[in-house]
């Protein structure tokens, strides 16, 4: 199962995250935790660079895109390979709907977008769809949300 999905800024702001079979107590401590292994390790790394780590019998997988900073979480069939396929799906629907590699005004410019796509590709702790083209066509297909 896929615990987390997380972006932040280079400060360790959370921007987005999705917790999926995580008890609401626990949620905390993964927040505080992947930013500060992404505050040591990602310093200076390239865009797009893949780290993998563990903890606790599970496997993270992380990286930066642009200015902003992704952590996926998983467990069991979800080690760190299968995580690396749910990283670049992401990265590539995130750069697909910012046109580039995002800056942080940029990413909260798109925010809503962005959350489709991360409904789309990982639902309910499971990997959905990875193609970019099938992600962009799902996502056209959602009616726009009344504010």
């Amino acid at each position: 199962m896929i615990l987390a999905v997380l972006f932040a800024n280079s400060d360790g702001n959370i921007l987005i995250e999705r917790f999926h079979g995580v008890p609401a107590e626990e949620r905390l401590h993964w927040r505080s935790f992947l930013v500060k292994l992404g505050s040591e390790n990602l310093k200076g790394s390239k865009n797009e660079e893949l780290h993998v780590a563990s903890h606790k019998s599970v496997s993270i997988v992380y990286t930066t895109v642009g200015d902003v900073c992704l952590y996926i979480v998983g467990k069991d069939e979800y080690d760190e390979l299968a995580l690396a396929e749910v990283i670049f799906a992401i990265t590539s629907a995130v750069k697909d709907v910012c046109g580039k590699p995002p800056t942080e005004r940029l990413f909260l410019d798109k925010y809503g977008r962005i959350c489709l796509c991360l409904d789309e590709i990982v639902w309910k702790g499971v990997l959905e769809n990875t193609e970019k083209d099938r992600v962009r066509r799902l996502i056209r297909l959602k009616p726009p949300v009344e504010p």
